[in-house]
């Protein structure tokens, strides 16, 4: 993989982290409220944003560590020629599918910020910007998919290899 999308991986990843931590805050503030002169208003619908933002800024992650489900119980039972044949339209399909999300997350977020459009609840948030955490999860994971595809197209397996000093876990 290459070091600018790698960074970009990491970026991303980083974002997703801070982004759960978000929701949590979030909850934290709205279960505190009850001990504030005010009631909180507007943190659940603030959750929903943050925990949409992180599900999506951490799915190139999750592909490029090789934790996202992988059924191999088709491919373990058949032929060495079979069983690259079947990878490498997988990873056609998770091309197709991982760009559709992207240009589909993308478009949505473009829609949102030339039509000004806003959220309904109590504070008016222009919807671009939860949109556009999405957006950029979608199109770095498209990107890792991508690059994944290359490289078994150009005859590389598609099981994780590690990284430099990494440990492979015992349950892969």
């Amino acid at each position: 993989m290459g070091s600018l999308l790698r960074r970009l991986v990491a970026v991303t990843a980083v974002l997703g982290a801070i982004s759960f931590v978000a929701v949590e805050a979030m909850v934290l503030y709205q279960l505190g409220g009850q001990f504030l002169p005010y009631i909180p208003r507007a943190a659940d619908e603030f959750a929903g944003y943050f925990m949409g933002a992180s599900a999506f800024l951490a799915l190139a992650h999750t592909f490029v560590a090789g934790e996202h489900i992988r059924v191999t119980l088709v491919l373990d039972r058949v032929s060495s020629q079979t069983r690259r044949m079947l990878e490498r339209l997988a990873v056609l399909l998770a091309v197709a599918l991982s760009s559709y999300l992207a240009w589909h997350v993308t478009k949505l977020a473009w829609q949102s910020w030339q039509l000004d459009e806003r959220s309904s609840g109590l504070i008016a948030l222009p919807m671009w910007i939860p949109q556009a955490a999405m957006a950029l999860g979608a199109v770095t994971f498209f990107l890792a998919v991508a690059e994944r595809a290359w490289r078994v197209w150009q005859g590389g397996s598609v099981r994780i290899e590690p990284e430099s000093g990494e440990v492979l876990r015992a349950d892969r």
